[in-house]
C-alpha cells in the first residue's frame, strides 16, 4: 500500500509539474485517488488562545481538502528536489502569536516530520525570520482529516494590517531532509502564496487553491 501510495504521488506530482512555471518552475500538487472514509475531528483550541487568521471549515469532520494538495519535499528526498510552500496571514488587529494549525500531512517516504516558521513579508514572500522552526513530528498521513500539524511558539508580536507568513520545509541535510508529504487545499478564492524550490522564496500567485492552516494567540 505504501509503495502504491509513493508511485502514485511521484506520477501525479510529475505530470501536474507543467501547469505552473514561475519562479523556476511552480509549486506541484498531489491528488489521492480516493478520499479517506474516516474522519477525525481536529484538535481543539488551546484554552485562552483566539484565531489570529483561519481559512479552516467550521466543519469538525470536514475541515480541509483531505485528498488534495500542494506537495512537500526536502532536498533528499525521492522527489529529487526541495519543494517548500508558504501561507500568507494579514492579522486584523495586533495581536501576539503563539501556535499555528495547518493541514500538512506525511507522503510515506522520508523521516515523518516537517519544520513550520513564522516569517515576516518581504516584496510579498517570506522575509526574515520571527520564530522557529518548530519540528512537529508524527504527521498524519495522506490522504486523511482532520488532524492538523500544530506547532507551538515563544509569543511574537504581529501588526494589525501587516502580512506574514507560516512556512512549511525541511533541513537541507539530515533528518528530515528526505521528507516528502502533503499540504492540503482549502477551496477558497486565490490570494498570494509563496514557494520556494531550494534556492529561496519567490511569490506565487497562479494556482485556484490554496493550503490550509490557522494562527492562534492572544488579541486584546
Amino acid at each position: 500500500m505504501k509503495r502504491s501510495l509513493l508511485l502514485f504521488l511521484s506520477l501525479s506530482t510529475f505530470c501536474s509539474s507543467t501547469l505552473f512555471a514561475q519562479g523556476g518552475g511552480g509549486p506541484r500538487k498531489v491528488h489521492a485517488k480516493q478520499k479517506p472514509s474516516i474522519h477525525l475531528p481536529p484538535q481543539e483550541t488551546p484554552a485562552g488562545l483566539k484565531k489570529i487568521y483561519s481559512n479552516l471549515a467550521a466543519s469538525k469532520t470536514d475541515v480541509y481538502n483531505d485528498n488534495e494538495g500542494w506537495l512537500l519535499a526536502g532536498p533528499n528526498s525521492n522527489q529529487g528536489k526541495a519543494e517548500f510552500f508558504a501561507l500568507p496571514f494579514t492579522p486584523t488587529a495586533n495581536s501576539t502569536v503563539e501556535q499555528v494549525q495547518v493541514a500538512v500531512q506525511y507522503g510515506g517516504s522520508g523521516a515523518n516530520q516537517v519544520n513550520l516558521s513564522i516569517y515576516g513579508d518581504a516584496n510579498g514572500a517570506p522575509g526574515t525570520l520571527l520564530a522557529g522552526p518548530v519540528t512537529v513530528t508524527n504527521l498524519p498521513t495522506f490522504p486523511s482529516c482532520c488532524t492538523l500539524a500544530v506547532a507551538n511558539f515563544s509569543p511574537v508580536a504581529v501588526t494589525a494590517g501587516t502580512r506574514y507568513w507560516v512556512t512549511a520545509d525541511t533541513p537541507f541535510t539530515g533528518i528530515g531532509s528526505d521528507f516528502v508529504g502533503v499540504w492540503d487545499f482549502v477551496a477558497k478564492p486565490i490570494y498570494p502564496q509563496a514557494k520556494n524550490k531550494g534556492s529561496g522564496w519567490f511569490d506565487f500567485n497562479g494556482s485556484p487553491s490554496e493550503s490550509a492552516g490557522e494562527v492562534l494567540g492572544t488579541v486584546p
